[in-house]
Formats: structure tokens, C-alpha cells, sequence
């Protein structure tokens, strides 16, 4: 067992009847860092979680999540999580203190008034203490989430997307939060759709059909993809992704006034496509991103959103 490990999976799978909805599943996750999981809706996400944290038995596969046996010794991981999930549990007729006080006799905490008044003060929500939960704007909803999660000091954090429908700046606090969770140790794994999120953990896991496609730090991953990306301005931007969009060698998405044009082809040149062709565009060569890569990888994959 390797202690330096929050997280120590191997061939975790699920199955639901027929259908398989986590596959060969294995991640290893070091204590005190923030992995992104990424992957498309429907890819097995939650369901890693739930296997992970103990809420779910593996069909198949091994390993340790804390030090504890994933198949065998749930029970004992369980405490030990801070489990929030894409939807707000708590209950809104209460206030933001006696949501945090019921969740602390919840988790049988020995102090419960304390255990909640140190939560308030930790995610500065002293002031609005009184308040009923459900006046709460999305970001202050997450806030408390996050504070009823971190009540009793679990050594992980799981999130499941728990910023979605959050304001910009809401999200760039509760990023903050998390960084400093993590430099005092606090593992985290946090699933996300957002690419600037993603960007913000230590490393990530892109999980699609069940399967693990990629692991690693964000640019080594994309490193590794190989590749190219043209930034496409100009008034034939239309037209162009058009007649782009009928070739395999190219993935044309749409960014704001611009196209990004991406190949995986190392032999495909956007500048030798364009100058046979008569469209009134300037293409420049960027650096590949996580969301090129991101989309490139969902094209890929068996089942594509539609």
C-alpha cells in the first residue's frame, strides 16, 4: 500500500444490468492534490465516485481509497469523504446554522454547536448565519454545501460538478477555497465540465464510455495528443468550416468571432488546404487546448453527444 496515495484504483468496473457503465476503470490520485475528472454526461463519472467513497460496490477490480480496501472496508472510507453532489441537499426551510448544526449531529460530532460555528467562520458565512437556505443565491448554496461537507474534517473531497449554474465570480472563490483546502493536505477529485476549471487542478482524467481515455497534468496531456490547432478569422468563416466539415482529417468549432480548426493528422496543413481553395480567411497556428482536446476526444467516442 503506498500511503502517498489518496486514491489507488485498478480495474474498477460497474454494470447495470446489461450495460457497463464504468470499464477497467484505474486512477491514482496523491494525497493533497486536485484531479479534474472530465467526460462527457453519461460517461460513468458519479458512478467512479460512488465506487470510490464507498456508496457503491465494484463488480469488478481493486484497490484502496485512504488506505482502506474499496470492496472490503467501505465502511471505514465512508467517514472519511466529503461527498457533494450536483445537487443542492441541504434543506432549504432551514438556516445556513441549522443545516450546519443538523449535519454535525448527522456525522454524530461531538460538539455540534461548535463543530457549525467553526464551519460558518471558515467559509465566511457568519453574517449570513440566519439566513434560510433556500433565499440563498447558487453561489451561497455552494458555499454551504462545501461548508456542511468539511464538517468533519474528512482527508477527501468529492465534488461532483459543483459549480454549475454558478455566477463566474462565485466560481472563482470557490476555486480559491479549494486550493487552500488542498495546500493544508485535503485531497480533492472534482468532476467538471468547465475547460478554465479543469485548467486549475494539479492533473486530470477524461473518462468516456466507462473507460479512462487520458491521465496527467493538463499541458502534458494535450502534449501528448499531438495536436495541431489554426485560429481561422474572416468574413468566409462559413463557408469554409463547410467545406472543412466533409474531410476526417479536420474539427471545426466555432469560438466566439473565430473557428478553431484541429487535426490529429501530424501530415494535415490547414496553410496547404487553404491555398488551394479560395476563401477569404487569415489562419495563424496556436497552441492546442484543453478544450480542443476535450472535443476532439467526445468526436471520438463511440456514443458522441448529439
Amino acid at each position: 500500500m503506498n500511503e502517498q496515495l489518496a486514491i489507488d484504483v485498478r480495474g474498477l468496473t460497474k454494470r447495470f444490468g446489461a450495460r457497463t457503465v464504468v470499464d477497467d476503470f484505474s486512477i491514482q490520485v496523491p494525497r493533497g492534490r486536485i484531479c479534474g475528472f472530465l467526460g462527457p454526461n453519461g460517461s460513468g463519472k458519479t458512478t467512479t465516485i460512488r465506487m470510490l467513497c464507498g456508496l457503491l460496490t465494484p463488480d469488478k477490480g481493486e484497490g484502496t481509497c485512504l488506505g482502506f480496501d474499496v470492496r472490503r472496508e467501505a465502511h471505514r472510507i465512508k467517514p472519511r469523504v466529503g461527498y457533494m453532489t450536483q445537487k443542492f441537499g441541504l434543506y432549504e426551510d432551514l438556516s445556513i446554522e441549522e443545516n450546519l448544526v443538523f449535519t454535525s449531529r448527522i456525522y454524530g460530532l461531538p460538539d455540534v454547536q461548535g463543530a457549525a460555528r467553526g464551519a460558518l467562520e471558515r467559509l465566511a458565512l457568519t453574517g449570513r448565519r440566519a439566513q434560510l437556505a433556500g433565499t440563498l443565491s447558487g453561489g451561497w448554496k455552494q458555499r454551504l454545501a462545501l461548508a456542511a461537507c468539511l464538517l468533519h474534517e474528512p482527508e477527501l473531497l468529492l465534488l461532483d460538478e459543483p459549480t454549475a449554474g454558478v455566477d463566474p465570480k462565485a466560481r472563482r472563490d470557490f476555486w480559491a477555497q479549494i486550493h487552500a483546502l488542498a495546500a493544508e493536505g485535503l485531497t480533492v477529485l472534482v468532476s467538471t465540465h468547465y475547460m478554465d476549471e479543469a485548467e486549475r487542478c494539479h492533473t486530470i482524467a477524461y473518462i468516456a464510455d466507462g473507460k479512462l481515455l487520458v491521465q496527467g497534468a493538463a499541458r502534458d496531456v494535450i502534449d501528448a495528443a499531438r495536436l495541431r490547432t489554426w485560429e481561422i478569422t474572416g468574413p468566409d468563416q462559413a463557408a469554409m468550416s463547410a467545406a472543412l466539415g466533409t474531410g476526417a482529417d479536420w474539427m471545426v468549432v466555432p469560438f466566439g468571432t473565430r473557428l478553431h480548426v484541429t487535426t490529429r493528422r501530424a501530415h494535415a496543413d490547414l496553410a496547404d488546404w487553404l491555398a488551394r481553395h479560395a476563401f477569404d480567411v487569415q489562419a495563424r497556428e496556436i497552441a492546442s487546448g484543453l478544450e480542443d482536446l476535450f472535443i476532439s476526444l467526445m468526436n471520438e467516442s463511440p456514443h458522441k453527444i448529439q
